[in-house]
């Protein structure tokens, strides 16, 4: 697939854009690989002397809409002077919806707002996801790794769990993941998590109202990794403190240089 840039800007400290020609520290650029959108950070200081390393930002679905937090990320990371991208996963945003994965996610609401088990479920909804997106990410970790600016070594961050496990397991290129344990695993995955050897960094919010936090335990414990980190707060899905980023930043730094 072809990475093809379709816009670009600069942004400044705050988030905003400016002037593709201004001063600025963070340059944006979407882009399209095939029928895949996505997004590029780079900081000024990448260049084809001096390659960035790179994050790859995990999401929940929705590009557009996750947009200023991904930007906001992007930022963090540039001022370590690290790239980062994200990518559009499969039946969101624009992209053709999946009739089969908008059925498993309304029965995914259903069983959980009667207490059912949701195993089964779990199962017809991200395994599919995973199936599909991981090959995407390994075909933009292939186009980003083939411009000048961009280098290694590669970290992925956040975004459903499954997809970063997957990703990890499957592609030596990845040489860190930092985990939002905020989406449900299914448990057949638990042998990829067994065999990562890199090392993790696992956020969990421990009141998180939409996740299974045994599950996320049970995660955690299954993990091969022998170097593997798990940070709990109190609060909910969207509670995470400020310095929870902080920490993460700071993994990234020590592994990703």
């Amino acid at each position: 697939m072809h990475l093809h840039f379709t816009s670009e800007q600069r942004l400044d400290g705050d988030g905003s854009a400016t002037d593709t020609t201004a001063d600025t520290s963070v340059s944006e650029r979407a882009f399209t690989l095939g029928d895949i959108p996505g997004v590029l950070w780079t900081p000024a200081s990448a260049t084809a002397s001096a390659p960035a390393p790179l994050i790859l930002l995990g999401h929940p679905g929705g590009l557009g809409m996750m947009h200023s937090r991904l930007a906001g990320r992007a930022r963090s990371a540039a001022a370590s002077g690290f790239a980062s991208a994200s990518i559009e996963l499969p039946g969101s945003g624009d992209r053709p919806r999946s009739a089969d994965a908008e059925q498993a996610r309304s029965d995914l609401h259903g069983a959980l707002a009667a207490g059912e088990p949701v195993d089964e479920i779990v199962d017809r909804l991200v395994l599919p996801l995973v199936e599909r997106a991981v090959p995407e990410w390994q075909a933009t970790l292939d186009a980003l790794l083939a411009l000048p600016e961009i280098g290694g070594p590669v970290g992925f961050s956040g975004g459903v769990t499954a997809i970063a496990i997957k990703l990890a397991a499957v592609d030596q290129r990845i040489a860190a993941a930092g985990l939002f344990a905020g989406s449900y695993v299914p448990r057949a995955m638990f042998d990829d998590a067994s065999q990562l050897t890199i090392p993790v960094h696992m956020l969990l919010q421990w009141d998180d109202e939409g996740n299974d936090r045994q599950l996320a335990l049970d995660l955690f414990d299954a993990i091969g990794s022998t170097e593997k980190t798990l940070q709990a707060n109190m609060g909910g899905h969207r509670g995470v403190p400020s310095y929870a980023g902080d920490d993460a930043g700071r993994f990234f730094e020590r592994h990703l240089r």
